[in-house]
């Protein structure tokens, strides 16, 4: 089996977290906002999770969340934080694990949850990571994940390729690619999760400027770490055209610019015999016009 393509730099994307660790809270609205819905859905699950791991925990927004929530934290056991930042996880109690997500250290059927918050994006093979999640999980185990999807930060690819056009006569990759939505449950299918179910919450957000949402960028650890980078390092002079393109096609009418967040949420559970399963092809004991009350007519040439 041939590798997965090198799209992210690891070791950069682990500086870029490493760097925002100390202001992270200052720009982890997308972080809360994805952790609360976790642990919203989580809640609405009749059941008990003795060991659970937090992926991509940043600084315990997951763990925060459930503690606002004592339904869902009744519920969960033993949860140990993870991330690639041993920096976003310093100063707080608790298991922590500072590990890389591509290349998980857990044993198989080990886990009974896994929730992972605004981190698969950044893997470079997104369904190898989801099958090392689904083995660690103990049958009939459940994961939870979030990630940004494709429309995320549109408005500002579009402007920094438009301003590029403009000034350089060609334009590269700026802003990281993200998974399309549409895509997702699949991405479960591959990985041998079963019910997979994947839905998305799209967050516009309003800035005075594009170099406050740059700013934001940098301080959640979300800058562009793209293995092939853009050759050309960004100037002032690309920076103010992208600005005031940004400022042109996307301000409202107050004048601010609006930054699309697209935030894909993944729901599946490792296989176990209890589970419903889809009827064999031909097993029905009704047929479907009876069921509906609806008469069945041929069409022209049926046997």
């Amino acid at each position: 089996m041939s590798a997965a393509p090198r799209l992210f730099d690891r070791a950069l994307h682990r500086k870029r977290l490493d760097r925002a660790a100390g202001g992270f809270a200052a720009a982890d609205f997308l972080q809360r906002r994805a952790a609360l819905d976790l642990v919203e859905r989580l809640e609405a699950i009749m059941r008990d999770f003795p060991v659970a791991v937090d992926l991509s925990a940043r600084k315990g927004a997951f763990r925060e969340a459930l503690t606002e929530n004592p339904g869902a934290a009744a519920r969960v056991g033993l949860l140990v934080e993870a991330d690639l930042s041993s920096a976003m996880l310093a100063g707080r109690a608790g298991p922590r694990l500072a590990i890389d997500d591509e290349h998980l250290p857990f044993a198989a059927e080990s886990l009974d949850l896994v929730v992972t918050t605004l981190g698969l994006h950044w893997t470079n093979d997104v369904v190898g990571a989801l099958i090392q999640l689904r083995r660690a999980l103990k049958p009939d185990g459940l994961l939870l994940a979030s990630f940004l999807g494709g429309s995320t930060l549109t408005e500002l690819r579009q402007a920094l390729t438009q301003a590029e056009d403009e000034l350089w006569g060609g334009a590269g990759s700026r802003v990281s690619p993200f998974a399309d939505s549409r895509d997702a449950a699949g991405l479960l299918q591959r990985a041998g999760f079963a019910l997979p179910v994947a839905d998305v919450d799209r967050v516009s957000v309003s800035y005075e400027h594009p170099l406050k949402l740059l700013a934001d960028l940098r301080q959640m650890g979300e800058t562009n770490v793209l293995a092939d980078r853009h050759p050309r390092a960004l100037t002032r002079a690309l920076l103010a055209r992208a600005s005031e393109i940004y400022a042109e096609r996307f301000a409202g009418p107050d004048g601010r610019i609006v930054a699309t967040f697209e935030i894909v949420t993944l729901t599946g559970w490792a296989p176990h015999a209890s589970q419903p399963q889809p009827l064999q092809p031909g097993s029905a004991k009704m047929r479907l016009a009876d069921a509906l009350g609806t008469v069945e007519h041929r069409l022209p040439g049926d046997g």
